[in-house]
């Protein structure tokens, strides 16, 4: 006995006629059926093809502006551009690295000829140990970093002070930043204060989705005066968000954290703002004696 096949029919050869009568029956039923399903189906994908549940899952809607997030995201006034220093030290040059620095720093922060200044320098407390981190503005964005590049390498006395510095350190890193345009402008303070530089790494392509949920959640975060500046990175590690934050004490922060949960709203920004990460760091820092930000 054998078998055939002709659709979905099955046909055994030397079978009773009456049971492949049923099969053949059977076989008719189920494509009827099948059809009458597909055409249900495709009946009610096209009535909502707007809405369908399918058609969700691979259409994802894009904002209709198309332009950089360094310009949708940063502040046009100013147009200052920020540089991040980090310094990992030998642990037995930290003091004299910092006296070191102070004087540098002071030198080229009053001069009028060098268009930078300090915004803050700071040692690492918890964290990475026995760094140092200095935030830099340019005002005027790379136009003045570069201007202020040419003036250093033909500057005798700071090409000496980075060779003495480079017998002090281990290693070095920095980072091109721009302002979020929702974030204070850090500006000098006084002290005592610690500060806490809380680093994300995002995943790619959400920085303008980041900036539209904080552009909303930095009024939470107002009410104690502790929100020192945010900044996005431009060159170096890419997709890097710095918020610099001030606190009296641990304590401090502690509970003006905690009073952000209490507040309607704060806990909305968390939930679709946590999954924009792959990574995140918080650093814990200390002002030097020369630091503007105390």
């Amino acid at each position: 006995m054998r078998a055939r096949t002709r659709g979905v029919g099955v046909y055994l050869r030397g079978a009773p006629c009456t049971v492949q009568r049923k099969m053949v029956k059977a076989g008719s039923s189920l494509q009827t059926t099948g059809r009458a399903l597909l055409t249900a189906a495709a009946r009610r994908f096209s009535e909502s093809s707007d809405k369908g549940w399918l058609r969700s899952l691979f259409v994802q809607k894009v904002d209709a502006r198309k332009d950089a997030h360094s310009n949708l995201l940063s502040k046009k006034e100013t147009s200052s551009l920020y540089k991040i220093q980090f310094h990992d030290v030998k642990p037995e040059c930290l003091d004299a690295y910092n006296g070191l620095e102070a004087e540098v720093q002071k030198k080229l922060h009053q001069d009028q000829d060098f268009p930078c200044e300090v915004v803050g320098s700071w040692n690492t407390w918890y964290g990475e140990q026995d760094q140092a981190v200095h935030l830099w503005r340019y005002r005027g964005g790379y136009p003045a970093l570069t201007e202020c590049l040419q003036k250093l390498r033909a500057n005798k006395e700071y090409l000496e002070f980075r060779r003495e510095r480079s017998k002090m350190l281990i290693s070095r890193r920095n980072q091109l930043l721009l302002e979020f345009s929702f974030w204070n402008e850090p500006l000098p303070r006084r002290g005592p204060n610690i500060y806490e530089l809380r680093t994300y790494n995002l995943k790619p392509g959400t920085m303008i989705e980041w900036g539209n949920r904080w552009a909303r959640a930095i009024k939470y975060r107002q009410s104690n005066n502790e929100a020192v500046g945010g900044f996005f990175s431009q060159i170096g590690d890419l997709y890097v968000v710095h918020h610099l934050w001030a606190y009296e004490s641990l304590q401090s922060r502690e509970e003006t954290r905690n009073s952000a949960w209490r507040k309607e709203g704060w806990d909305v920004n968390v939930y679709y703002t946590v999954p924009l990460i792959r990574s995140m760091e918080s650093r814990i820092m200390i002002p030097t004696e020369s630091s503007p930000l105390q």
